[in-house]
């Protein structure tokens, strides 16, 4: 029988603070017994709360890796989709944030790296490396990538366009791309409102897409973000049709 082997990490000199904003980070079994515990708490309340349900389930069950798409317009977008995840996956799962948000002040930092384990995204400059390092772990089987292709959060709970970042991360590359639709999230807990209200909250998982056949030149991958915002806006039509 394999005897288990658990290797500790190799930045313990560091701060506390110092080891949140590096990235990638290293293993820690307090953080990932935090992770956890948070992770049951926000599903029990997303379930009491905002009567959270998940259609399309299926379609996100399997051991490759996956870059997940969403329309955003909420915080609860990311734990909405995360709680869609099994607990053993919520380590190796990465849900993309500003870093010019979510890596400044402490108490955001410590949501983002140890509740959510975001993947701190650049916005404005450095986009390509932010791109590199999405890449990088997605080369690692089982990695899931969550990605809002609009950039921000919506003001008004409509998709916006995609930027074309997400369709030069998948463009020539053998990864399924799942389009997520969030019903609710924006009447529960839109931007610049302290607090969620207790509205209903829903979200739709769509048929994976693969495009390792299409071109990385300027013309596809503005086409596939095209296509994927197409892709979750229909998901919201459907959505309304029931």
């Amino acid at each position: 029988m394999k005897r288990w082997r658990y290797d500790s990490a190799n930045d313990l000199d560091r701060t506390l603070v110092e080891r949140l904003r590096r990235f990638p980070r290293e293993p820690d079994m307090l953080v990932y017994g935090l992770r956890s515990l948070g992770a049951l708490i926000i599903r029990a309340w997303l379930r009491a709360y905002h009567r959270f349900e998940i259609i399309g389930h299926e379609n996100i069950r399997t051991n490759r890796s996956l870059v997940i798409v969403a329309n955003h317009c909420s915080h609860l977008d990311t734990l909405c989709l995360l709680a869609a995840l099994p607990l053993r996956k919520l380590h190796r799962a990465f849900p993309a944030a500003a870093s010019d948000y979510f890596f400044q002040s402490i108490p955001r930092l410590w949501i983002a790296a140890v509740v959510v384990n975001a993947l701190p995204f650049a916005r404005q400059i450095h986009v390509r490396q932010s791109l590199s390092l999405c890449e990088q772990l997605l080369a690692n089987p089982g990695t899931i990538l969550v990605i809002f292709p609009e950039g921000t959060r919506s003001t008004t709970g409509e998709t916006q366009e995609f930027k074309c970042g997400i369709g030069a991360l998948v463009a020539g590359r053998d990864v399924a791309v799942v389009p997520c639709f969030i019903d609710g999230s924006f009447r529960a807990w839109p931007k610049g409102r302290r607090l969620p209200r207790p509205k209903r909250v829903r979200l739709i998982v769509g048929t994976p897409r693969n495009y390792r056949s299409r071109n990385t030149d300027k013309i596809d991958i503005s086409a596939i973000a095209a296509e994927l915002r197409e892709a979750v806006s229909k998901l919201h039509q459907t959505n309304e049709s029931h």
